[in-house]
């Protein structure tokens, strides 16, 4: 159910910037991870545990957002995360020892959490499930362009001025959206949930859970995101090691980002002219096509940057079509626990590209041949799981 008409609705300039912070502050440090390990003096997988440690974070993070922004609202717990997201950064830009540098990761990510649910959830208190497809794609469009500019910004500032240089970046960004959400944002929750008891929560999680289609369109989104995270966990060390840097990375990877970007923005002008179900069937095909590009180059042996990243490309403008239709189903499954479905949604999520994202380096001691047949089992995994999505909404439809 959308919020009232007497509720401001917060500018679209506003709520995109929200969802950029923690995107861009994940990115950002991508490209200096095999330079980082360097001058640290660490091992590849000590490092990747920082992007990996960030992940986990994310994910803990908005399992426990959800439920706190349905009991206090969107504003405070908004204003709340945004502040620990800017301490992180500037925890981060001064750290001197791994450890440091860690802590100031899990803080970024503890803070971005918070932002990340509540973009979501924001706009369907205020839309709706149909209305919110379409808008939802503009808060994907900007994770898209945190992702675009990110890696190329990282990857020059690191070449250039130095890793710690990176998070200054995500410290300006986020005290601009904390400042800009504390004098704008009004507080869209109509239903506030009235207890934060452990029973109650597991309770409402529950029944997300038990929601018809909810699981199948959250798997469906995770698996596609699974595959995105196989590659960015993977490939700033392939481009080292064929002799490339943080900056050529960060160039190539334009075109993949680029790519979400237009996926994102074809999804907000395809949405009415085309069912939810039919935008997430053509996103996970499209991602499919390019996932076996990329199988079949890794098997003919023509590894280079162009048959590296334009397949991944295709991928990720499939990810574009999908991802906002399915997230905005899977939320609006459950529409009374809007806020926890959708930190539950992210939690799944983020868990899933965690752990894929710290056993990734492991496979690249095996060739680059798995990692791209572990890419396209992921857009086979979504398939299924929107077909499942789509059984138990047809299930219900002929019950009720």
């Amino acid at each position: 159910m959308a919020a009232s008409p007497s509720v401001r609705t917060p500018s679209v300039a506003l709520l995109t910037l929200i969802a950029m912070a923690s995107p861009l502050a994940l990115n950002l440090f991508v490209p200096a991870m095999p330079d980082v390990a360097r001058e640290l003096h660490t091992d590849v997988s000590v490092i990747q545990l920082s992007f990996t440690a960030y992940l986990f974070t994310l994910a803990f993070g908005q399992l426990l957002s959800g439920p706190l922004a349905d009991h206090y609202g969107r504003r405070p717990i908004l204003l709340i995360g945004l502040a620990l997201h800017t301490a992180g950064s500037l925890l981060a830009a001064f750290a001197g020892d791994v450890s440091h540098l860690i802590a100031g990761r899990v803080l970024q990510a503890l803070g971005g959490s918070a932002a990340m649910v509540l973009a979501r959830t924001i706009i369907l208190d205020i839309y709706g499930r149909e209305g919110a497809a379409g808008r939802m794609g503009y808060i994907v469009m900007a994770i898209a362009i945190a992702q675009s500019i990110a890696p190329t910004l990282g990857g020059y500032l690191n070449l250039w001025v130095g890793w710690s240089a990176i998070f200054y970046v995500s410290l300006a960004t986020g005290a601009a959206a904390w400042l800009i959400a504390l004098l704008q944002m009004p507080e869209t929750c109509r239903e506030k949930s009235d207890s934060l008891r452990l029973k109650p929560v597991i309770q409402r999680y529950a029944g997300v859970f038990q929601s018809a289609g909810y699981i199948g369109y959250a798997l469906s989104t995770t698996f596609i995101a699974a595959a995105f995270y196989m590659f960015v966990g993977t490939a700033p060390y392939i481009v080292d090691s064929l002799g490339g840097n943080s900056a050529l990375f960060g160039t190539w990877f334009l075109a993949v980002s680029f790519a979400f970007m237009a996926g994102s923005f074809l999804s907000t002008r395809l949405a009415k002219r085309a069912s939810v179900d039919q935008m997430v069937l053509a996103g996970n095909a499209l991602s499919l096509l390019g996932a076996l590009l990329l199988v079949g180059f890794a098997l003919a042996a023509t590894l280079s940057y162009a048959s590296l990243f334009l397949p991944m490309a295709l991928v990720t403008l499939g990810r574009g079509l999908s991802q906002p239709n399915a997230q905005s189903a899977a939320i609006s499954c459950s529409p009374t626990s809007a806020a926890t479905a959708s930190g539950l949604m992210g939690f799944i999520q983020l868990l899933t590209g965690a752990t894929i994202a710290q056993l990734m380096p492991l496979l690249l001691g095996q060739g680059v041949l798995p990692i791209m047949v572990c890419i396209a089992l992921a857009p086979v995994s979504a398939l299924a799981a929107h077909y499942y999505a789509m059984k138990k909404n047809r299930s219900l439809a002929l019950s009720s």
